[in-house]
């Protein structure tokens, strides 16, 4: 029986910042125009004030400090409250290959091996910048690799999903090695004039190298010991930019074509979710949530992480046992519990457990349990 293991993961981090301070200050620069330029409908009813933000509210609602973006400039445009991100030509490449390259080869590098030995890219994330050609065909190309490629979305979970699908190919024997990458633009999506999620958001890329156990050395990597998926249909997390939007020129621009959410009911439904499908996956491996050493859960929202802990461990966790890398990068979408495995995973020794956990828009769920060799 072939066994995957995770052999190597990347990192892109955008080297531009924007701090919880400089955020608020050009949202609340931007609520001042906005108050002051539509102030006599506003004096009339017919339309609401905005509300000014503060550092100390983000902090509060979602652990946020600070993220890393592709733009800097154009978000803290109070005009304009969007990144500025030039087009390219065809025949440049594409800025999510850009991102996946420079990831793809520092899992490449880790697990000490070339695109030589890799026969699969899948690009897994929440937005894709075209519909085709595929960019993970794309990315395919820039690295060299013979063999094949494709995008999936699924959202928030896009890489745990991701990851089933490269276990899949080196179990059933379709590839010798398979890289999951995921080139988060959340800043792309975002509303920058909303008060209750301006500040959610931050841009990078991460990329998993997938091998067969028998083609990684042994004491390294993480044997994949089970994935688990759930999905369950819910409006609560939803972004309608489409193809289809110029059929219908009165939806162009609305809020809801970018990312628009219920925040507490999803804290609410997916919190409970989240528990149960990872408890219910440890129990299918015949492995109790006390044999866990770490949690590496989506980075979306401090106390929702808190609470899911919580729940699986039936106490408290400690930042060893579920660390927090939001702070640093905010909500990542499908990277955040990947960068979460990639930034603390250094002090594990054979036989430490430890689950990757993504949530979200979907819903969805993703759980992979893991072991180190």
């Amino acid at each position: 029986m072939i066994k995957a293991v995770i052999s190597g993961t990347g990192l892109y981090t955008p080297p531009a910042v924007i701090e919880n301070d400089e955020l608020v200050e050009a949202f609340n620069a931007y609520v001042d125009i906005h108050n002051e330029r539509y102030a006599d409908e506003i004096a009339q009813g017919k339309r609401e004030a905005k509300a000014p933000s503060s550092s100390a509210f983000i902090e509060k609602a979602s652990g946020i400090k600070r993220r890393h973006v592709i733009d800097k400039d154009g978000i803290l445009d109070p005009e304009r409250m969007c990144p500025h991100i030039p087009d390219r030509s065809n025949e440049e490449p594409s800025i999510q290959c850009e991102m996946s390259v420079a990831a793809a080869r520092g899992a490449l590098e880790q697990a000490g091996k070339s695109a030589r030995d890799v026969d699969a890219v899948i690009v897994a994330c929440s937005n894709l910048q075209r519909a085709y050609p595929a960019v993970s065909i794309e990315v395919q190309d820039a690295l060299g690799i013979d063999g094949f490629a494709y995008d999936m979305n699924v959202a928030c979970s896009s890489a745990t999903f991701g990851l089933q699908a490269a276990v899949n190919a080196v179990e059933n024997g379709t590839a010798r090695a398979v890289l999951v990458i995921s080139p988060e633009i959340c800043s792309g999506h975002l509303n920058f004039t909303d008060r209750d999620s301006h500040f959610i958001f931050g841009d990078a890329c991460t990329a998993i190298l997938v091998e067969r156990e028998t083609d990684v050395a042994k004491g390294h990597g993480f044997e994949i010991l089970g994935t688990r998926l759930k999905t369950q249909f819910s409006n609560a997390i939803r972004n309608n930019f489409g193809f289809l939007n110029r059929a219908d020129k009165s939806g162009v621009n609305k809020p809801d074509k970018l990312f628009v959410q219920q925040g507490r009911k999803v804290f609410k439904e997916v919190s409970p979710l989240v528990a149960e499908t990872i408890q219910g996956h440890l129990a299918s491996l015949e492995l109790s949530p006390d044999s866990l050493r770490r949690m590496w859960l989506h980075q979306a929202n401090l106390n929702m992480n808190e609470l899911i802990a919580r729940r699986v461990l039936g106490r408290d966790a400690t930042r060893e046992e579920a660390p927090v890398i939001l702070d640093e990068y905010a909500n990542t979408s499908s990277a955040g519990s990947i960068i979460a495995f990639h930034k603390h995973r250094g002090d594990f020794g054979t036989g430490d457990l430890g689950v990757i956990c993504s949530f979200g828009a979907g819903y969805s769920i993703g759980s992979v349990v893991v072991q180190h060799r």
